[in-house]
């Protein structure tokens, strides 16, 4: 991962922290008064998702152009899997290890796993469907893909991120394994609460 990733990382999560802060002691008082305790659950639940949004939006959008910043040259790329031509291109061999340290490949596998908890959230959370969690996640790449096209909505002295069909591509995947994911752990949680129920049936008709 590169330092300019890093930092952004390390921005978002100071972000969070930030956020964090100021909405615990609210959430924790409107729990007590609404279901007369802290709910723990509820308290991760915000914390995670804070923590995502401000991690996502740190990388999409960090770092701003600062002095010396140049537009970029290709301002939208239209070509689907245009990365992996990139791959092969910037690749020092053809070996495996050669590929994937690109920096293109990088990226890619970056814009993929960035909608991953995305996936997670929308079929654990909102329990929304496959397709609904795709159109979705597609929706919520292109919003990201047209502010860097418009450069942050006119807020930034030029366009400094390109508009790249891939990252539409990516960010969708990387939103659906989110789900399917989400779904396995559904899944897996519903079968451990069966088991767990019929052993306590059979426990209660032991002891009678």
């Amino acid at each position: 991962m590169k330092s300019p990733q890093v930092t952004a990382l390390a921005t978002g999560l100071a972000g969070f922290l930030a956020i964090w802060a100021t909405v615990l002691v609210p959430q924790l008082i409107v729990q007590r008064a609404r279901f007369g305790r802290i709910v723990p659950w509820r308290v991760a639940r915000t914390a995670a998702i804070l923590c995502y949004a401000c991690l996502a939006l740190a990388v999409v959008f960090l770092p701003l152009p600062g002095p010396g910043t140049r537009a970029v040259a290709q301002g939208i790329q239209l070509v689907p899997f245009q990365w992996i031509h990139d791959v092969r291109t910037h690749a020092a061999g053809p070996g495996l290890l050669d590929l994937v340290t690109t920096t293109p490949f990088e990226q890619m596998a970056l814009n993929v796993v960035l909608f991953v908890p995305f996936g997670i959230i929308a079929r654990v959370l909102w329990r929304r469907g496959l397709i609904g969690t795709m159109l979705l996640g597609f929706a919520c790449s292109l919003a990201i893909e047209v502010t860097q096209l418009t450069a942050n909505w006119g807020t930034a002295p030029f366009q400094y991120r390109i508009f790249d069909v891939d990252d539409l591509i990516t960010n969708t995947s990387g939103a659906v394994l989110g789900w399917i994911a989400g779904a396995l752990y559904l899944a897996l949680r519903s079968a451990v609460r069966a088991e767990s129920g019929r052993s306590e049936r059979v426990h209660l008709t032991e002891a009678r």
